[in-house]
């Protein structure tokens, strides 16, 4: 037997409040206050209640449906974490709004088609859709999508486009600019980058950063090398190896995100290398693995679940309003640079002064 699906009056009696209030929440109404408000959703969340969306729609004309779009592809592991914590804020923010969120993970064959986007509006009755890269920096797959009005949010994509309602992410190119300003200021002067996927907007504006940090600290061009990811663990541990391997030999490995980070910290070990008296490595992301090998790793801490939290924020506001009433909305969230132990002046270095130390030492001051 299967077990009884809970219903709105099941939340109702756990949560001591009566049906017409628990609809309210999960409508989004305002008319609620935010005691009453927080013991529905605690309700919501222990029985685990699914609103009936077909109910929902025959009855208001509105499916309430929010759609959050991965990309997959076969042949290398998924950046779990970072899709996970997308999704979690953007739950929140849905459960909160009396939304309901679906999460759709397209194969990479079907990358540039527009059946699937096709059957989550038309058949799905999907109302907002939120895209992460490389679909964010689709500028015609946004143009498709707003054609159809449907609400739309850009996760990270790589610059504004006024064709997109709404876009949220952080200023990677700093970011990029300020962990390179923490190595530079360390004393480090030979580096390798590995970056991320090939068109990922967001990992290139990361590495544009470290090349303007180079270009204001006169480091020339040879003395970083730049080697193509695709934010795997197994990209950071080849990765690293080929950059060891190479004269002069870098002090210094910066990657585009965690998980690059991490392969190349397993690379090191293999080699035989203490981190960081003889190598240093940093990450991007901020994600709990990087606080928890060792050495911690120095990072950049972006908001990821606040992303989530602001793109469903942002499809409601569109929702409100008539079509073409919504100004584009461009939104950059504020970063971090997180040092941990990963970094350190390499063996026989003084601490060097360059032109950008006084934005490393804010950076340094947010994250104390």
């Amino acid at each position: 037997m299967t077990a009884k699906r809970p219903t709105i009056d099941d939340v109702a009696s756990l949560s001591g409040v009566a049906r017409v209030t628990v609809s309210r929440v999960l409508n989004g109404g305002n008319n609620v206050r935010a005691e009453l408000r927080e013991r529905v959703l605690k309700a919501v969340e222990q029985l685990d209640y699914k609103v009936n969306v077909q109910a929902r729609t025959l009855a208001g004309g509105s499916s309430r449906l929010v759609t959050i779009v991965h990309p997959v592809d076969q042949e290398t592991e998924p950046n779990s974490y970072w899709e996970s914590a997308l999704e979690l804020g953007a739950l929140r923010a849905c459960t909160s709004q009396g939304l309901q969120l679906i999460t759709r993970r397209i194969a990479k064959p079907e990358w540039g088609q527009r059946r699937w986007i096709s059957e989550l509006i038309d058949q799905s009755l999907v109302e907002g859709i939120i895209l992460t890269p490389p679909f964010s920096d689709d500028h015609d797959l946004s143009r498709y999508i707003t054609d159809k009005g449907c609400a739309l949010v850009c996760i990270a994509p790589g610059s504004p486009n006024n064709d997109v309602p709404a876009t949220v992410g952080i200023d990677d190119e700093r970011a990029g600019f300020e962990m390179a300003t923490h190595l530079l200021r360390l004393g480090h002067r030979h580096f390798a980058f590995i970056g991320g996927l090939v068109g990922h907007s967001a990992a290139e504006q990361r590495w544009d950063g470290v090349v303007h940090a180079m270009q204001e600290a006169g480091i020339p061009p040879s003395q970083v090398e730049s080697l193509q990811g695709d934010f795997t663990f197994r990209s950071g541990v080849d990765l690293a190896r080929e950059a060891l391997s190479k004269t002069p030999t870098p002090t210094a490995i910066i990657c585009a995100n965690d998980d690059m980070a991490v392969g190349a910290l397993f690379a090191a070990h293999k080699l035989g290398l203490e981190i960081p008296e003889s190598l240093s490595i940093t990450g991007f992301d901020d994600t709990p693995v990087s606080a928890r090998i060792w050495p911690p790793l120095t990072t950049i801490h972006q908001p990821i679940q606040n992303m989530g939290r602001r793109a469903v924020e942002l499809i409601v506001e569109q929702l409100k309003r008539p079509k073409g009433q919504f100004a584009p909305h461009h939104e950059q969230l504020e970063h971090l640079l997180i040092e941990r132990e990963s970094s350190a002046a390499p063996i026989g270095a003084t601490t060097a002064s360059t032109p950008t130390d006084a934005a490393s030492k804010d950076s340094r001051a947010k994250s104390s």
